[in-house]
This record gives structure tokens, sequence and C-alpha cells, in this order.
């Protein structure tokens, strides 16, 4: 699942604003450079705001009162780290790990994981930070990692000279630390100080310290260096002596879903308790953060985001003067300013100054005109227009602004192109593509902090991964980087297929699979699908399940289901709240479509999903458990009568819907996996997985749907990785293991016998 949307980026996690030494891309769809897996978002216990017996009822199982006891008996397991549960966790590992560690498959499959993880011929990702190349970088000596840097032209070369700047490995072994890496933001303009995030563990939480790029070494508190305790915090800088900022300041300053309300600035040399507060939010919001946007020329705008749900925000500009709201619209959000005009993104269909803006649009509009007070007159310039608006089976995945230009990812029926856009006033928008292959998964990633460079990726299922840097004023690009082949691609086979779901709606998925193979029913296929958040599965170059799965005879099967971002806001809207089902609908649609077919069967078909994948996985659990003989259930929502009462699943009812009012938990109830385990059914053997330090989302909803399978008698493998967070950070070794058991379990349950 996804932290709350921030559309206009920040580096460390897909989401990075302009000009300000991070990623500057805004990531629409997934998370980092690539996302080869969808995740969620992270707050507190949601306080209940609806006075009805439901809620009543919620408020008896929070209370850990008896009757919630008889209501829930595990509710013990929600308590993350007490000695009980980790107790329970122990003997769920003490018999998953010694069985699947066994099987004689598991060390070759690991070591074949790290091999990959840690690979030091992998393509190291780059980030200008003012004209110098930044990359963090984990192997099997830096398992933390290194924060270093070199020049754009030693970066180009086949043997980049590297710098080190920080390593992480030293910094927790010097500190006592488990320090998780979660991203720099460092300062516009000069590009000499970072505000450095570090995780205990990796969670989303994390301390912010300030960092001198000359000296290499973190700014001292006692001469003014800025420190940021752990929270979870959204900053930008104002100034370069000045931060604005949310966070828990403490009581009464965060929403129910765990995320800071209060705005903040903080001048270089003051505590915490002299940040003067400029807006406060509502406990019943998501988050509310600020936005520094700057252009080319030095403009500059201050915006308060303040996300009243999880696709909905409020925009106000903060200037000396105070704040005022702005008319952007409440689904969307703000990519950067483009000589000194806002470059806005649109959920929702949006009129402004008489001009209708459609749906999934980038659109211009200049601050000046939205201001309250501001005379709306006729306009033949471009203020506002759409410069550009996807056709029925389009959708835009990501942009960003350099000096000159907007750049954008664009999906046609799920396959990649990039297109740089030129603002030419009353004369128009000129469209102009750069390079990509075929059929491809394209990702913008950094780009220059003068000037128009652009550095971003395109790939295939079989086509490893190529590193382009391209001029966006131009229609050339330069293959920077290119990543060997990871497993053996010559006798596989892509195509994409569509199945038809419930209610006749045509959903399409990509199948790779041996070439030649039979329709016998007897191919071993793995089906993912995520179907949430507006995030899309695209056709990525993933050498994990190329190595571990496909070369060794596994099919592999990717499903774009609804609720996902793969044709625009109206896919994604289609299956929010009440019209849940269609997701579920659409995914048992394809794996039928397979097993009719004779791709697959039952016998030889698995399930994939984590995170609100993970919520799919349950649902094709407990409502078609004939379809499968493999489900792995990985960092999952399961128990969604109380998920709004645990990290972070306040901010997430604007997907789902709140279990607290009668009539959504009614149709939360519906599908609810916790809650529809029930004895005397035949589930297939599960593979139910989590992490401890996953404060995003909460390890109880695996640990307890593990407990209630145990009750009923019903054989499942459980494991819960003590590090790593939501987005499985920890280190190369750790997540080599996690893959080596997935596809040990995947063998057992669908390549043998």
């Amino acid at each position: 699942m996804e932290k709350p949307r921030q559309v206009r980026g920040r580096g460390d996690a897909g989401h990075d604003r302009p000009r300000s030494g991070r990623f500057p891309v805004q990531d629409i769809r997934k998370v980092g450079w690539r996302a080869t897996e969808c995740s969620i978002p992270s707050p507190a216990m949601m306080t209940l705001r609806h006075g009805s017996a439901a809620a009543l009822a919620l408020v008896l199982l929070a209370s850990g009162s008896a009757r919630a006891q008889e209501t829930d008996p595990h509710l013990a397991l929600e308590a993350v780290e007490s000695p009980e549960a980790l107790a329970w966790v122990k003997a769920e590992n003490d018999k998953t790990l010694p069985l699947l560690s066994s099987d004689p498959r598991f060390a070759g499959l690991q070591a074949e994981a790290l091999k990959i993880l840690a690979a030091k011929d992998r393509i190291a990702m780059p980030n200008f930070v003012g004209k110098t190349v930044f990359n963090f970088w984990q192997d099997a000596t830096h398992v933390r990692g290194v924060w270093r840097r070199t020049s754009l032209e030693s970066y180009k070369s086949a043997d980049p000279q590297w710098e080190t700047v920080i390593d992480l490995d030293a910094l927790s072994a010097a500190e006592g630390k488990n320090w998780i890496w979660k991203g720099a933001d460092c300062r516009p303009k000069t590009h000499d100080r970072c505000l450095v995030n570090l995780s205990n563990g990796g969670k989303d939480a994390v301390t912010v310290r300030e960092f001198d790029l000359t000296t290499k070494t973190f700014v001292d508190p006692a001469a003014g260096g800025f420190v940021l305790p752990e929270s979870k915090q959204s900053i930008e800088w104002l100034d370069p002596d000045t931060l604005i900022l949310t966070r828990d300041w403490g009581p009464g300053t965060t929403t129910d879903s765990g995320y800071g309300m209060v705005v903040k600035t903080l001048k270089r040399g003051q505590a915490l308790d002299q940040a003067v507060e400029i807006y406060r939010g509502q406990k019943g919001d998501v988050s509310v953060r600020p936005n520094v946007i700057r252009d080319a020329k030095g403009g500059r705008v201050v915006l308060i985001e303040q996300a009243t749900d999880f696709f909905n925000s409020l925009y106000f500009e903060w200037t000396p003067k105070g704040l005022a709201p702005l008319p952007l619209p409440k689904k969307g959000g703000i990519v950067g300013m483009l000589d000194g005009l806002l470059v806005v993104k649109t959920e929702e269909p949006w009129t402004f100054a008489g001009v209708a803006i459609p749906a999934g649009s980038l659109a211009l509009v200049s601050p000046e005109r939205l201001r309250p007070g501001a005379e709306i007159v006729a306009s033949n310039g471009c203020n506002p227009c759409a410069i550009l608006s996807p056709g029925p089976r389009q959708s835009i995945a990501q942009a960003t602004v350099t000096d000159n230009r907007v750049v954008a990812v664009v999906y046609d029926n799920v396959r990649g192109s990039l297109v740089s856009l030129e603002n030419r006033g009353e004369r128009g928008v000129v469209k102009t593509n750069l390079p990509v292959i075929d059929n491809a998964a394209v990702t913008l990633g950094s780009h220059s902090d003068e000037g128009d460079l652009v550095f971003y990726t395109d790939e295939g299922f079989a086509t490893p991964t190529q590193l382009k840097l391209a001029d966006a004023t131009g229609t050339t690009a330069q293959t920077i980087k290119a990543l060997p082949a990871q497993f053996d691609a010559s006798k596989l086979e892509v195509e994409q297929k569509v199945a038809t779901s419930k209610d006749g709606t045509k959903i399409p998925y990509f199948l790779i699979h041996p070439k030649g193979h039979k329709h016998d029913g007897k191919n071993p296929l793995l089906l993912h699908a995520y179907g949430g958040f507006n995030l899309s599965k695209l056709p990525v170059y993933d050498p994990l399940i190329g190595k571990l799965w496909l070369e060794r005879g596994g099919s592999y099967a990717v499903a774009n289901i609804r609720g996902g971002g793969e044709f625009g806001p109206g896919w994604h809207q289609a299956a929010l709240k009440a019209n849940r089902q269609r997701a579920y609908d659409d995914y048992f649609a394809v794996a039928e479509d397979l097993i009719a077919k004779k791709i697959t069967s039952p016998r030889h078909l698995g399930a994939y999903g984590r995170s609100n994948g993970g919520l799919l996985m349950g649902v094709a659990m407990t409502q078609r458990p004939d379809l499968w003989n493999a489900v792995i259930v990985e960092s999952p929502l399961l128990d969604m009568i109380r998920y709004t009462q645990l990290p972070a699943g306040a901010s997430w009812i604007g997907e789902y819907g709140d279990p607290a009012i009668p009539a959504e938990r009614a149709w939360i109830e519906a599908y609810s996996p916790y809650q529809k385990l029930k004895a005397g059914v035949k589930y297939p053997l599960a593979y139910i997985t989590t992490s401890t330090k996953d404060d995003r989302v909460h390890p109880g909803h695996a640990r307890k749907f593990a407990a209630r399978l145990d009750d009923l008698k019903v054989d499942n493998l459980y494991f819960e990785n003590t590090d790593g967070g939501h987005a499985n950070g920890a280190d190369p070794k750790a997540n080599a293991r996690r893959w080596a058991l997935h596809y040990t379990y995947l063998s057992r349950q669908l390549m043998d016998h």
C-alpha cells in the first residue's frame, strides 16, 4: 500500500519535488524508480467519529474488554512487540523456517537471489544534486549501503569513480543503531546541505539530520544543525536557514491516521517548541503537508495540502501575509512549475475560469489566477488549459518539470511511451516523443537542477532495463547503462490476453511462459495483481521472477484488474468502496480464463500479492479456495472490520470505506477475509508473511489470520521477518532469504508431484 498521496514526489519513496536534490519526479503509480511490488500508507489508532452501535462495538474491540476478547480471541497478537505476541511469532517461525529452508532447492534459490540483489553489475540509479550525480548502493560488502557521488561525465563512463559520502554500515556500527536509508532532501540552489532521513529498522517514521556535503559530516546541533527526532514527517526547505514541516509535535498534532496535521516553520537554531504554527488541519484528515514549488526562473509558491482523505485534498497558498485557499481540483496534485505556471495533474474533471479539463490530464494554470479576488477574464493563452489528456485506454503514469519542458510517461493499453511537452502559449502545446522500446514499462528518474536533462528507464518482461539520458528539448536519447541479462529469456514468450469479468468488463493480463508450452493444464503458474490505490502493474523486467521461477519452468501472469491506474482515474474509481468486489471478480476472471484455456489448472495455479494485494490474496482464499494450490499472503490487510484502528488504516477510508458507518461496514463485512474464514472449507496451504517493523500495514493482520486458520485446524505456513518494515528494505541478505522462502514454497506447491 502507499503512503498518503503526495503527487509532487519525494525521492526516497518515489516522491520527490522538483529542484530539491531528490528524484524530481511526480510518481503517481510507482514507488521509487521502478516498482514490481506495490504497497499502502501509515496511521495510528483511529478516533471513531460516529456514534452508532457499530462504532460502539469497535470501541469495545479497541479497548480489549472482555466483550472484545469474546469477539476476537486473537487481539493480543496486535500488541506488536509484547512478549506473548513475539513468543507466538517465534513458535510459528520455528515451524516454517526449518520446513522451507531444509528443502533441497532453498539454498540454491537463496544464493541466486542474493547474487541478483547484491550484483555489482546492476544499474546504479542516478540522482542529480546540483550538477553532481548521487546514488545509494547496497551489496554484499555494503549491506546497509553507501550514499555516494560522482560527476556526470564519470557516471556516464563504464567505470564511474565513486566517492563515498555516507557509509551506513559504519554509521550504524558507530552509533549502535539499526539505520535504514530513507533518502535525503538537499538545499535548493546551493546544494551544500541535505536533510538525511534515517529509519530505525525500516519503519516509515524517520529521524532527520542535517548533513554537510562539503565536509561529509553531520552538522552539529550546537552549531545550528537541524535534527528532528523520529516521527512520520514531511519537510521542505523554505530558505537556506528555514524549514517548513509537519510531524508529531506532541498530543493533538497528528491525525487519526497517525500523520502530522500541524504545519510549522522552524528556523536554524530554534528548538522544536519554538517552531511557529502556520496551519492546523483536522483530526479526521489523513495528513497535512507543505509543498514548496520552484521554477527555473526563481519563482516560488508555498502550498499547504490538506488531505481530507487518501484521494481528496484542499490547497492553500501561504505567504507572509497569511493563507489563502486555491480552487485546485480536490482529486489530483501539483507536478511542479513551468515559467510561473503550476503544472496540475487532475484525477477528476476540473472546470476553472470556464475551461473544462478532463480527468487524468496535465494542465497549466497561473497561481495569480487562482488567488482569491483575481479577475477571471477570457484568455487566448494556456491559463488554464490541458496540455495532455489521455484517451479511454490510456493513462499518464508520471510527470516531471525541467527548466523548459513538462515530461510525461503515457501508457496505452499498458504499454509505455515518453513525451516532452513545450508550452507555446497562444500558439499551443508541442508534443515530442522521446525514444523507448516497444511494449515497455517506462519510468522517469532524476532530472538536472539546471537545464533539461532527464534520466529514464525502459524495460520489458523479457528485456533488461536500460537507463537513458535525454535532453527534453530534443528528440534523441543516449543509453547510459544497460542491465545485463539476469536470466535466460530466449525460451520465453510474452503475450497480452483478455479475460471477461463477472459484469462483462474486459480485463487485460500479461502472460509470460515457455515457448511452445502445452495447453494441458499442467503448467505451474503464478498469478499476480494489486488492484488498488490507482497503482498499475506494468511490464517490468524482474530478475528474481525470471531466475527463480521462469527459468525453472514456471509461468507468470500479471492481471490489470480494476482498482489500479492502468486506464486512468475511472479504472481506479470503478472498484472503490462499495464496488470493491469488482477488483476481486476481475482477478477470479483471469484465473478462470487461464484454467479454461488449459494454460494451467487449480492444482498448478498459485496467487501472490502484498499489502493491498495481500488483501486480494485473503479474499482469493476465502471466496475462491477452489482456484489455487498456493497463495502467498504478504504484508496484508485482512481484518477489514478493525483496519481503521490499526496503523495506518484510517488513511485508507477513501479506498475501502469506514467500518464505523453501518452501511459501509455491511459491504466491508461481505469480503473481510479474517471474518470470512470458516470451518469445513478446504483451503489451499497458504504462506502468510509480514514484518515486525511494518508500521504501515500492521503485522496483526497477518498474525491473526494465521492464528484463525490454526483454530480451524487448517494447515498454513507463517513467517515474520523482524526487520525491514513495509518496504522490506533491511538488506540484500534478508531480502534474498525472503524471496527464497517464497519460491521454495511455490515450487513445493505447484511444481512437485
